[in-house]
């Protein structure tokens, strides 16, 4: 029994770290990561396959190279019975969004590919957290949906401002 509480923390943990890396979005065409640079906060709900929920918060921290099309990033987020940080890399070009991360709690990772148009991203998960992700973004605000497969988990809803 307590096998399984940690592994489904352990995904809990995972997915919302994930959630959090991801939160990427296309601001324009020729450089969707330049908008992201800086810090971010905000918070969302993670729901489990059972039904339950938690609160969750997080920080995010972007960097961009290449021309903003490199993303950097450090995230931390914290639920009542988790706490997480993960760190990644996402490239676009051409409309089309590449990347893999890590959550260094769990010794978890992953890729993410997909495709960018104006302020919107969907992307594929694959990995410890196999699922899709929508995001949409703004100037100062960010909205995130995951749908998962992930055992025990079923969605992350997060909304991140700048800070």
């Amino acid at each position: 029994m307590r096998t399984e509480c940690l592994k489904r923390h352990s995904y809990v943990a995972a997915a919302a770290g994930l959630a959090a890396f991801l939160f990427g979005g296309a601001a324009e065409a020729a450089s969707p990561f330049t908008l992201l640079h800086g810090t971010w906060s905000g918070s969302g709900r993670i729901e489990f396959e059972n039904g339950q929920s938690e609160r969750l918060r997080c920080t995010a921290y972007y960097t961009t190279s290449g021309g903003g099309n490199t993303l950097g990033l450090a995230i931390r987020c914290a639920s009542p019975s988790n706490r997480i940080e993960v760190r990644g890399r996402l490239n676009y070009n051409n409309g089309r969004v590449a990347g893999a991360w890590e959550e260094r709690s769990f010794n978890a990772s992953g890729t993410a590919s997909g495709q960018a148009s104006d302020n919107r991203i969907s992307l594929r998960l694959s990995g410890t957290i196999p699922g899709t992700m929508h995001v949409n973004v703004s100037k100062s605000r960010q909205s995130v949906a995951i749908n998962t497969h992930a055992s025990g988990l079923r969605a992350i809803r997060v909304g991140l401002s700048r800070r």
